[in-house]
């Protein structure tokens, strides 16, 4: 494939235009169109970031010959459907996270990205952002020796409208932990050494106000170099300037302190600290994402999130929840 890659988004609510937003920083190298149910949003979307066509419904993108991948933007519990009907149309396919429900989900998308011959990558941006592959380097490059504990702190008070399907369970696949503390758990896992035993600790959950879901959930977690750690997440309980928070990585010759954010990251090591500017251009990872998505396209491989790699964290995010009430931790092997 030579030219731009041609992607459809199907969908056009907030996180099509988090997408768009740094897809239009990357000119040349994609060209956009977008998909919905309501015509007039489709259209709103593609005067706003530059697209080159509009469809008012999922179905006429995919039929289209002049689009090579789709992006989907919409609720989790659509995601497989839409994933299988853009994989028979012979679509390349960006799914964004949480891909699947289940387990089983991931199984067919795969034999049907197979028969195909197409690239399906899962939206996990946080894989791609600075501050993540900034963490792994330091860890394989042993500059904290072998890692011991890991803290992992991700709270801020940020709740959902009654109006926002996040609050329908139904749609979203589970609560506010399975539908962005993915991201999270994927970090926790991705350090170098795989997570081999998890516990989820649900704390009572708030009914009160608008924002209906559980909010917050704690994990703890042993790791196969028999490290251990915690992850702490919450989208109720207030942080400093409404989302400055830190986390570190402890290690037998050191220590890792970084925002969670990625806007620094100290090294205490041997000798006096090294401070890490991981870098704000993709702070979000979305732009190498992208990247990553097209490169395996023109190369014909997988791409770094593939379906195989966020199988992985369906399956401890499933331990969490078998294990949330429960007093022993449940092993993922």
């Amino acid at each position: 494939m030579t030219g731009p890659l041609r992607i459809a988004f199907l969908g056009c609510g907030f996180i099509t235009r988090v997408h768009s937003y740094h897809l239009r920083r990357l000119p040349g190298e994609f060209v956009a169109s977008y998909a919905s149910r309501d015509c007039a949003k489709a259209d709103a979307c593609s005067r706003q970031y530059g697209g080159v066509r509009s469809y008012g419904d999922y179905r006429s993108a995919l039929d289209d010959p002049a689009v090579d991948a789709v992006v989907i933007a919409m609720p989790p519990r659509l995601h497989l459907e839409w994933t299988l009907q853009a994989l028979a149309a012979g679509k390349h396919v960006l799914v964004e996270k949480p891909a699947f429900l289940r387990a089983e989900d991931y199984a067919r998308a795969t034999d049907a990205r197979d028969r195909a011959g197409r690239v399906v990558i899962v939206g996990e941006n946080d894989h791609y952002k600075p501050l993540a592959t900034t963490l792994r380097r330091l860890v394989v490059d042993g500059i904290i020796g072998d890692l011991v504990f890991a803290h992992f702190t991700t709270i801020v008070r940020r709740l959902k409208a009654a109006d926002d399907w996040r609050n329908d369970e139904s749609m979203a696949g589970g609560d506010a932990f399975f539908e962005e503390g993915i991201h999270w758990l994927h970090i926790a896992s991705s350090l170098g050494p795989r997570i081999i035993d998890i516990h989820g600790y649900q704390p009572t959950p708030s009914r009160e106000g608008p924002d209906r879901r559980a909010k917050s959930m704690m994990v703890a977690f042993r790791y196969e170099n028999g490290g251990v750690g915690a992850l702490y997440y919450s989208r109720e309980v207030p942080s400093l300037f409404r989302g400055l928070r830190l986390s570190k990585l402890f290690g037998r010759r050191g220590i890792i302190t970084f925002e969670s954010n990625g806007l620094f990251v100290v090294a205490h090591g041997e000798g006096l600290p090294r401070v890490v500017w991981p870098g704000m251009k993709d702070i979000r990872g979305y732009r190498a994402m992208y990247r990553d998505f097209a490169s395996a396209i023109r190369e014909g491989r997988h791409p770094e999130m593939s379906l195989e790699r966020a199988m992985e964290d369906h399956r401890l995010m499933e331990r969490v929840y078998a294990t949330v009430g429960s007093p022993e931790p449940v092993a993922t092997r």
